[in-house]
């Protein structure tokens, strides 16, 4: 039994927390500590598949990285509990030892009762620390004793070689150590230097914490102001919603309004009519009254005259023409080109707007030959003649401005800031001012009108003020910014000739007119084709983004025109064959305007 609590005294404490093992796990390099203190060692090495060892760095698998998973030193578990449950004087010098009571620092033995009480007595023991066992065993009290030697162990081992990194006797450091050329310190002294090392790191770690305490703090001032921001956004945005809301709801009752005034005007049309209608029965009723009187008894004289008269009167009358239906039909026929377009205006909150299609026909600008017109951003309307500048509309034909006279134009195209953009037959491109001052402004075109050498085509400025020019030989689109230059990039149109090209105003696709209307992304490639057999297409973007068609039947002389969506998914058709003059040269042109409804 003394050789078992030699053993304890020695070997079964944890390196870690320098107590007598709890639930020893051993590495797989031999060595072994307490559960708890692996598990806290664990902590500092987070998201590790191993184990280090804190003695020799070797690594051991820690199973689903749970320390519990380690295996457990059961020898060194019996003998913890051994020296736990019978701890025996270590000074006795019988054979049946007493249970130690107590357990001296100094000496590194366990006593009992009475060798404690003569212990005390002898007076070079006076000044030892002298601790109860049951302090010792709880972990409350840590043993702070000198081991012995194991080649000298009479000698306890009160020197540290720095060298070896290990506690040695006076004898083994003087004829060993020190022969080999070793350092060799006090115990004492080392063990000094070494608490003051301890309180220094733990002076860091304090100072360490107190920082990423302040660190914590921080985040958490951050995520307050992440959270008094998301909450203010959130804020911003149910005010917004509840301020676009009631801006809907303006328009929507404006909208009824104008349905309404529409409603009272078509039916303050057909109640007249109606009233018209109900007079005529009326007096012609009271006609057929009078002159069926006459059949009640013989006429006299005077009578006879009266009511021959009135017979020729009713027959008058009947010998008028049938009531003429064209006229409620013609208000019906208004009303029905009244439609509802949603998002009419760009960058503008609103349901949509009212707008009555209908065609007028001879206002001037029709008269000139056209070969090319636009939409100005003042909403006139750009026409090109042959030879004759450009000439400048109102949407009811009004000419207002003629600029550029003598100037043949093939395409008319206006940036966002006014300023226009000419196309000639040479495939020469040129920017004027809003004023139609020419700008010094080159842009390197190729090709030109002529048809062997790049037949110039389309012409189109989309949202961002990028500059399209179309060539039909070619079948490309180049691309240039207002700075002018070189282009700055070209598309192919996969097989279509780009006749007429149009920009979407709220994506960067764009609607090429050809035997058939195409839809292009910004890089060429096709996303939808409309096409009709026998019937050439020609289209416009509008300002909401839909896309009208115009459906000419040449040899006829007839029109229809639908509303599509960006996808050329078909909505509406506005006009159905209505007939137009012809052209000698088969070319139409077709353009959005806006203006008040008539």
């Amino acid at each position: 039994m003394a050789a078992v609590h030699q053993i304890s005294s020695q070997n079964l404490e944890c390196p870690i927390c320098l107590t007598l093992f709890e639930q020893p796990k051993s590495l797989t390099c031999s060595h072994t500590f307490c559960k708890d203190c692996l598990q806290r060692v664990s902590q500092t090495q987070p998201d590790q598949p191993t184990m280090i060892c804190p003695i020799c760095r070797k690594g051991t698998p820690l199973p689903c990285g749970d320390v519990e998973k380690l295996q457990t030193n059961a020898s060194f578990n019996s003998l913890v509990d051994e020296v736990k449950t019978n701890p025996t004087c270590m000074v006795c010098e019988v054979d049946d030892k007493s249970p130690a009571v107590s357990y001296c620092q100094d000496c590194g033995k366990y006593m009992c009762k009475s060798c404690e009480k003569s212990h005390c007595t002898w007076k070079p023991f006076s000044t030892h620390d002298v601790v109860a066992v049951s302090e010792v065993l709880s972990g409350k009290v840590p043993l702070k004793r000198r081991r012995k030697c194991k080649k000298h162990p009479s000698e306890d081992e009160e020197c540290f070689c720095t060298d070896c990194q290990e506690y040695v006797c006076l004898r083994c450091g003087m004829l060993t150590h020190l022969q080999a050329g070793h350092q060799i310190k006090e115990a004492a002294v080392h063990e000094e230097k070494l608490m003051e090392s301890i309180k220094e790191l733990k002076h860091k770690v304090i100072s360490k914490r107190m920082s990423i305490d302040n660190h914590i703090k921080f985040i958490e001032t951050q995520r307050n102001e992440i959270t008094n921001i998301m909450t203010r956004l959130n804020n911003e945005i149910d005010k917004t919603y509840e301020e676009y809301m009631q801006l809907l709801s303006d328009n929507r009752e404006a909208l009824k309004s104008q349905v309404k005034q529409w409603c009272e005007k078509f039916e303050k049309e057909l109640k007249v009519m109606e009233e018209e209608s109900h007079q005529t029965i009326s007096h012609m009723n009271a006609m057929e009254e009078m002159v069926t009187d006459g059949m009640k008894v013989p006429l006299e004289k005077e009578s006879l005259f009266a009511h021959d008269t009135l017979r020729k009167d009713l027959k008058s009358f009947l010998a008028r023409d049938e009531p003429n239906d064209q006229s409620p039909k013609g208000v019906a026929e208004r009303a029905q080109k009244i439609s509802f377009r949603r998002y009419v205006k760009v960058n503008e909150l609103c349901l949509g707007g009212l707008e009555s299609w209908d065609i007028k026909t001879d206002v001037g600008f029709l008269k000139i030959g056209r070969v090319c017109m636009n939409c100005a951003p003042d909403n006139k309307m750009a026409v090109r003649g042959w030879n004759s500048g450009i000439s400048l509309f109102s949407p009811y034909g009004e000419l207002q401005q003629s600029v550029l006279s003598g100037y043949c134009a093939v395409n008319i195209g206006f940036l966002s800031d006014g300023r226009s953009v000419v196309r000639d037959t040479q495939s020469k491109v040129s920017l004027y001012t809003q004023q139609w001052k020419k700008l010094d402004v080159t842009f390197e075109t190729t090709g030109s009108y002529q048809y062997q050498s790049g037949y110039a085509a389309g012409l189109t400025v989309d949202r961002d003020d990028n500059i399209y020019v179309g060539y039909m030989q070619p079948q490309k689109i180049e691309v240039f910014t207002p700075q002018g230059g070189k282009a700055v990039r070209s598309m192919m149109c996969g097989g279509y000739a780009p006749q007429q090209i149009f920009a979407f105003h709220n994506t960067g696709n764009l609607i090429l007119c050809d035997s058939a209307v195409v839809c292009l992304d910004g890089k060429g490639n096709k996303e939808n084709v409309l096409k009709k057999e026998g019937v050439y297409p020609y289209s416009a973007v509008c300002r909401d983004d839909s896309v009208i068609v115009a459906w000419v039947k040449h040899k006829e002389g007839l029109v229809s025109i639908d509303r599509y969506t960006s996808e050329l998914k078909h909505v509406q058709s506005l006009i159905s064959d209505f007939q137009i003059q012809k052209t000698e040269n088969r070319r139409y042109y077709l353009q959005e305007f806006e203006s008040d409804l008539p």
